[in-house]
């Protein structure tokens, strides 16, 4: 698997579990933090294979604009998953806050994830060739199921993160 595919299916996973997740009423306590662990662990992940493996890569063949667009990205993980994931997993799920933060980390990834779709991975087709990104993919995919394999830490991580 190349490093967009590999990535454009987490999107897919992502966004789907965040539209669960906005479906969810204040009654459906488990299934909200369920919902927001999972998503919690598969956002740590997705962003640490992409600012440590695939936006380096990208920022390096590229020029200005794509140095850019990395600063862009790395400062949109930052809002998300600094910010508001953090104050997500730490509050009563039974509450309206909790569908507030919700909504709000809901749109902050879909924007991320409709900027790169549309430009940062268009782009990154033209900077890298089908060979560096098939090798970036295999190293991505490698690096994701280490993270995956402790799924507490990451989540211990992304907590630790707003303190």
């Amino acid at each position: 698997m190349n490093a967009i595919d590999l990535l454009i299916s987490d999107h897919r996973t992502v966004k789907k579990l965040l539209e669960e997740l906005s479906e969810t009423t204040t009654r459906g306590v488990k299934t909200r933090e369920s919902l927001v662990e999972k998503i919690g662990v598969l956002l740590k992940a997705h962003t640490t294979i992409e600012e440590e493996i695939f936006y380096p890569a990208f920022k390096n063949a590229g020029d200005q604009e794509a140095a850019k667009m990395f600063y862009e990205a790395i400062e949109e993980h930052r809002a998300a998953g600094e910010l508001v994931l953090p104050d997500l997993l730490q509050t009563e799920a039974s509450g309206e806050q909790f569908s507030g933060r919700a909504k709000v980390l809901k749109e902050l990834v879909e924007h991320h994830v409709q900027e790169e779709e549309r430009e940062m991975f268009p782009q990154a087709k033209k900077l890298l060739d089908a060979d560096q990104l098939k090798e970036l993919g295999e190293q991505m995919f490698q690096r994701k199921q280490e993270l995956l394999k402790d799924k507490e830490a990451l989540l211990q991580e992304t907590l630790s993160e707003r303190a």
